[in-house]
């Protein structure tokens, strides 16, 4: 199997983490906004090719913050 070095670890954690929640969040949005309709399928798909469009830029911004704010709060590794 092929393995990427690790400075790939941030930007693949990024990729990953905006893709499972994006894929996840546009389908429980596009059920509470349309119920179980003939076409959800397709419907969700669209709002999830969308949502992770945006949301791995935005990821990529946002995890460092995150980090920062998560290490001022939490106590160092004894």
């Amino acid at each position: 199997m092929i393995r990427l070095p690790h400075r790939y670890a941030p930007k693949l954690l990024a990729f990953f983490t905006s893709l499972i929640m994006s894929f996840l969040m546009s389908m429980v949005i596009t059920f509470l906004n349309l119920g179980w309709v003939e076409d959800f399928l397709a419907r969700w798909m669209y709002a999830w090719a969308t949502s992770f469009l945006i949301a791995f830029p935005i990821i990529l911004l946002v995890l460092p913050i995150a980090r920062s704010i998560v290490a001022r709060i939490t106590a160092p590794p004894s």
